[in-house]
């Protein structure tokens, strides 16, 4: 059996909404009746991490675990890095100070890989500097260091996946139908299969479309500020054109072909639904700008030395076999391994995924602590 703890704390320069809700809340999964000396935290940019699907699959195991979500979740337009480490740090430091755990894991699951490889960053070496024209967060250099680190179905930062989902063939930022037909993925002139050309132009074309909004962000902020305003909300579409979510001989794995999380990416990029949809001009400058952007997992996991796991999903749809990879490479740790499972995105399917990543994860820790 397994026990829940809802918990609901202030963090620092953060308190108690007048609606009552907490900055920082999340659930805290035990066996019953046992007080774990090892336990994991799970923590996204937005997505409610409080009822993650490995909980109770790690705690039937023997191991706490922490669903934890900042203030920031269901609220990825404002997200600003320096606040959600804060956040994060609230949590590491209950289940060190009040939940008796002595060995504290960090799992940066999907787009938490690179949020938490920035925590222990900041925690081993303070780095992160505060958003566009901001003082640092309250408590940014407080933060405690975790004792692991564990990547699952991870991206290696909100600015490159982004920026790879990025349709090239955007012309104009306020009218989604504007499309250059050279660079269009739907055009089958174009392909599939995308000639190595193609790709090339391609590529290079979204880094041009994350610079343009970098720019456009910059030059914004300072018009509207010199006006008296503080930011403003932006969209961001057609976010589902990665080429290896159409073409599955690109970054080959065992993932079905023309399929994103979106469902068909011709269709799903054609939606409202989408990462970076909305935004304001410091929150894309802080999270989705190449350039300007501290989420970029690479810099951090550089100052992962704790032991690390890196684990793949064999058919993930939005996540390819040369992420885990870049990951694992770009881990400082000396004691990292690598691995590859059956399964989704989320390890929904096939039957069993679930188990084997906890056995794999549970395993992996009983050799160290």
């Amino acid at each position: 059996m397994i026990e829940q703890e809802f918990l609901g704390l202030a963090a620092p320069g953060g308190h108690r909404a007048g609606a009552g809700g907490w900055p920082c809340q999340g659930v805290y999964y035990t066996p019953r009746g046992q007080r774990p000396t090892v336990a994991m935290i799970a923590t996204h940019y937005n997505v409610d991490f409080s009822q993650h699907y490995l909980a109770d699959y790690v705690a039937r195991r023997g191991i706490g675990f922490l669903g934890w979500n900042t203030r920031f979740r269901g609220a990825e337009q404002y997200f600003l890095l320096d606040h959600a480490l804060v956040d994060i740090g609230v949590g590491v430091r209950w289940l060190k100070e009040a939940a008796g755990v002595e060995t504290v894991i960090l799992l940066g699951n999907s787009g938490g890989g690179s949020l938490m490889s920035a925590y222990q960053s900041q925690a081993i070496e303070p780095n992160v500097a505060p958003g566009y024209g901001m003082k640092p967060a309250v408590g940014i250099e407080e933060l405690i260091a975790a004792d692991g680190y564990v990547s699952l179905a991870a991206h290696p930062g909100r600015p490159d996946v982004l920026t790879n989902w990025m349709d090239a063939a955007v012309l104009d930022e306020f009218d989604p139908t504007a499309t250059d037909p050279s660079l269009d993925l739907w055009n089958p002139q174009n392909g599939p299969p995308y000639s190595p050309e193609f790709i090339a132009r391609y590529r290079d074309a979204q880094v041009a479309r994350n610079q343009r909004i970098t720019d456009w962000c910059k030059s914004e902020l300072e018009r509207i500020t010199a006006a008296g305003f503080v930011d403003r909300i932006f969209p961001v579409s057609r976010t589902w054109a990665d080429p290896r979510m159409v073409d599955p001989s690109l970054d080959p794995s065992g993932r079905p072909a023309n399929l994103c999380y979106g469902g068909l990416p011709e269709r799903a990029n054609r939606s409202v639904w989408g990462i970076g949809g909305a935004n304001t001009l410091r929150t894309w400058l802080s999270m989705w700008s190449l350039e300007t952007s501290q989420c970029r997992g690479e810099p951090h996991l550089a100052r992962v030395t704790v032991p690390a796991l890196v684990i793949s999903a064999d058919a993930d749809v939005g996540v390819f076999p040369s992420d885990a990879a870049q990951i694992s490479e770009a881990i400082g740790s000396s004691d990292k391994e690598l691995s590859s499972l059956p399964g989704a995105h989320y390890f929904e399917t096939p039957d069993g995924a679930r188990d084997a990543v906890a056995d794999l994860i549970v395993e992996w820790v009983g050799k160290r602590w």
